[in-house]
């Protein structure tokens, strides 16, 4: 499968907004990352990611977003997440990454 981000910079709220779309995976993951850290290099802000089109994630993918976390956290921002698919849902509890990342039911 493939990836499709689309990313918008919200002026409103001051926040990133990712859509990512397909699967996010060992093959994908590295798109992933080089897009939202060129996008922070433009700005540092929060993200926020919303997973409604998003069919599945790996750990390499989950790796990603914890390297992108890092940068984020740089400047004391977050990573906000919403519309999270249950199978991926699961993902994030059973790591505990549900802890780091601000899930938004």
């Amino acid at each position: 499968m493939s990836l499709d981000i689309n990313i918008k910079f919200d002026e409103d709220k001051n926040i990133w907004a990712i859509f990512p779309e397909g699967e996010i995976d060992i093959y994908t993951s590295p798109k992933l990352k080089k897009e939202l850290t060129d996008a922070l290099k433009k700005k540092k802000t929060s993200l926020s990611i919303d997973f409604k089109k998003l069919d599945y994630i790996d750990s390499t993918g989950l790796g990603a977003l914890i390297n992108i976390l890092k940068i984020v956290r740089e400047n004391d921002d977050k990573i906000y997440m919403k519309n999270i698919k249950p199978n991926i849902r699961k993902l994030f509890d059973i790591t505990d990454l549900d802890k780091v990342f601000v899930i938004e039911e």
